[in-house]
């Protein structure tokens, strides 16, 4: 499967992005997805996972309440709604099909990701 990340951007502090990641080669209704950050001399951390029916999700504490993930199968792609944007938020972004089919933090447990896309936040 190959994933394909865009919808990164430059964006003020205070505002919004979305962020989807298109998935094509094979089908990802039956694996979780999971979106990652890294953000420039830190390591790459979890943001926020979605179970394979997009029913459950999990999120890291620093994008609860601001950060949204959400899938439509029928179109093989997961999003990722971030509102409320803040400086420290600004890294690349990742998605990745995760092995399991329930939301997982842990990257090891996934698999396939996508070559990133760059949230940059003025602020």
């Amino acid at each position: 499967v190959q994933l394909q990340a865009s919808g990164g951007g430059l964006v003020q502090a205070g505002g919004s992005l979305r962020l989807s990641c298109a998935a094509s080669g094979r089908a990802i209704s039956n694996n979780g997805m999971g979106w990652f950050r890294r953000a420039p001399g830190k390591e790459r951390e979890f943001v926020a996972a979605v179970d394979w029916r997009g029913s459950n999700a999990i999120s890291a504490d620093s994008v609860k309440g601001r950060f949204t993930i959400s899938r439509d199968n029928s179109k093989n792609t997961v999003y990722l709604q971030m509102s409320s944007l803040k400086p420290e938020d600004a890294a690349v972004y990742y998605c990745a099909q995760s092995l399991r089919s329930i939301p997982s933090q842990s990257a090891g447990d996934y698999r396939y990701w996508g070559q990133g896309t760059l949230v940059t936040v003025s602020s």
